[in-house]
């Protein structure tokens, strides 16, 4: 067999460290090379995902009840009889048109409204429905803005309510709690009320003819009566309210009749 019997390079201590020298080069062009192919316009390697936005927290937030309170407070009346009794109403209308509770105002005599920015006004009955213990009444004098209440919504059995109104003359109270059942009859002072939306929100005296609403802060039925089992007027953790719906059916005249228990 033959053997290479030609020259052969013999390295010396010099000869060491220019090849390394040379082969550390050859790696920082081939680094160079590399990380220029990488930035280069036109790549088609994978680029890292972008961090994803998260939506904001508050976007789509169901309201708190504080929420619903500062959206209704303008839209809420105090109503007060000549004869010193009181009940609650919630501005209905552009035009300041009360919607409340017909037998807070069905004894008759002086209707004194007060709005939430202190402006007082007398009222005048514009219709009544005994039928559903509803009335409307057309103010003299109106706040300066009138911000009627957004009426409708929806109403489930177990949907959150909130109640504002003016129990037992604490004006602008707010309670809230959730639907314990609808199409319910209550007897009252006078008469037998059916369709009736049924509510754990804490109500009492004066907080008939105030608004009762969903968890998204729109009417769903004016309070009218709670029951009252031990006759004393005081709450027992159920309220009774009319639907909005049937409230807006509306009457004509002035009713007659005590009306129910708050």
């Amino acid at each position: 067999m033959a053997r290479w019997s030609g020259p052969r390079t013999v390295l010396g201590p010099r000869g060491t460290l220019g090849v390394l020298a040379a082969c550390g080069v050859l790696v920082v062009a081939l680094v160079v090379a590399v990380v220029a192919l990488a930035l280069r316009p036109g790549d088609n390697s994978e680029a890292l995902p972008s961090p994803a936005v998260s939506a904001s927290p508050t976007a789509n937030r169901t309201p708190s009840v504080a929420d619903i309170y500062q959206r209704i407070g303008p839209s809420v009346v105090v109503i007060q009889m000549a004869d010193g009794s009181l009940g609650s109403g919630v501005i209905a209308a552009d035009d300041g048109t009360v919607l409340t509770a017909n037998h807070v105002i069905a004894d008759g005599g002086a209707i004194s409204l007060r709005f939430a920015d202190g402006t007082t006004s007398a009222a005048t009955v514009a219709s009544a429905d005994p039928k559903n213990d509803i009335a409307t009444l057309t103010p003299a004098t109106l706040p300066q803005p009138v911000v009627p209440a957004t009426l409708g919504g929806q109403v489930e059995v177990g949907g959150e309510v909130v109640a504002v109104g003016n129990p037992l003359g604490l004006d602008y109270s707010v309670s809230s709690g959730v639907i314990s059942g609808v199409d319910r009859t209550a007897p009252t002072d006078s008469g037998t009320f059916t369709g009736l939306i049924q509510f754990d929100a804490s109500v009492n005296p004066g907080s008939s003819g105030g608004p009762l609403l969903d968890a998204n802060g729109l009417v769903v039925g004016i309070v009218v009566s709670i029951a009252d089992p031990g006759h004393d007027d005081a709450f027992a953790g159920i309220g009774f309210a009319v639907p909005i719906g049937s409230a807006l059916g509306g009457g004509n005249g002035p009713g007659d009749g005590r009306g129910p228990q708050i």
